[in-house]
């Protein structure tokens, strides 16, 4: 976000509540300060808020470079990723997999890859041709590589999630295997180009690997590895986490070992354990796309949704506070979304999703 103090979240309620990008800007600030997460500091910085050179410039360089800017409201935007709170208002992908694919998991491991662990990540997705997933990882050294190698090799599209712009690749050693993905898969990011790798963005990054996928595979990482923190973010989002067990004592395959202990993982030998928790049966034809049940509605009853995901029933008074809606305007939409069977009415006026 170019605002300062505006994250992902903040910004998609703003969007919810003004009805658009542009129309943010265009509010008067007593109508900003009824939004919910909006005070003074916010509102001012949204008002000072000049440097639309910077999204000029920024256009001129997708339009260059092919790139297809992602709005989260876009039917094209990870499906998946919008359940997700703070998933990215805008994403920058170059490629030409489909991120609504019906089966989409996530490989990740150690920087320090094993012949253990290249072997398991080799088998893995070549046995995994039957089921058509897509492969998503993070394209760093180690097992990130070697997904997105073997992916390639078997003929089976391949995603990389970065952690800057598209103006580069890093690491600079990936280049070739990055150009060869953007025809069989592709790279996607939430950086601006000139955005730099900085250490702080792979976490963040780990976040949209972790949102995108039905589950994540661990393949060999240490007890503090980042592929650990994928693991747990993708807990977090009720994602199925799946590690292959390694040999007591062996440094990168503590944190599997240690996953699978704390019940924080399923323990996986095989393709057949995979596909078996997951659900996914063999076919000669891929999958139907993965749908979102809320991606086609409106705005502001994106904002109803997001409220109703914080409680297991909430009032109507709470909706009206915190949605800025008159009492005869949110009526009206939430009577809408009662017929489209997404939200249940409840006794003393209180509402839930179904």
């Amino acid at each position: 976000m170019k605002v300062p103090n505006v994250g992902n979240v903040l910004a998609k309620n703003l969007i919810a509540y003004c009805g658009s990008p542009k129309a943010v800007f265009e509010q008067k600030k007593n109508h900003l300060l009824k939004i919910p997460g909006i005070g003074e500091k916010i509102a001012n910085n949204i008002l000072k808020f000049s440097n639309f050179d910077a999204a000029e410039s920024e256009m001129a360089f997708i339009e260059k470079h092919q790139i297809q800017p992602l709005y989260f409201i876009d039917e094209n935007y990870p499906a998946r990723l919008k359940e997700i709170a703070d998933a990215p208002v805008l994403l920058f992908y170059r490629g030409n997999a489909n991120l609504n694919q019906g089966r989409v998991i996530a490989i990740v491991g150690t920087r320090k890859a094993t012949d253990y662990g290249k072997n398991i990540c080799e088998k893995l997705i070549n046995d995994l041709i039957p089921y058509h997933p897509l492969i998503i990882s993070g394209l760093a050294y180690g097992i990130d590589y070697y997904a997105h190698k073997s992916s390639l090799a078997h003929g089976m599209s391949t995603v990389g999630v970065l952690g800057h712009g598209l103006d580069k690749i890093y690491p600079a050693a990936h280049r070739s295997i990055a150009v060869k993905m953007v025809d069989q898969g592709g790279l996607l990011t939430e950086y601006c180009s000139g955005v730099g790798p900085d250490r702080e963005h792979f976490p963040e990054r780990n976040r949209i690997v972790a949102g995108m996928v039905d589950g994540v595979v661990l393949i060999e990482t240490t007890r503090f590895g980042g592929a650990l923190i994928t693991a747990e973010i993708a807990s977090s989002y009720d994602r199925e986490v799946f590690a292959f067990p390694g040999r007591v004592g062996d440094e990168y395959s503590s944190g599997c070992n240690h996953l699978i202990k704390v019940n924080k993982a399923y323990l996986i030998e095989n393709v057949e354990d995979l596909v078996y928790f997951l659900g996914w049966q063999k076919s000669l034809e891929k999958p139907v796309p993965y749908t979102n049940k809320y991606a086609s509605l409106p705005l502001e009853q994106l904002a109803i949704i997001n409220l109703l995901k914080e409680r297991e029933k909430t009032e109507l008074d709470y909706l009206t506070q915190h949605t800025g809606y008159g009492l005869s305007e949110i009526s009206v939409l939430l009577l809408d979304m009662e017929f489209k069977g997404i939200i249940k009415a409840l006794p003393g006026k209180c509402y839930r999703l179904i």
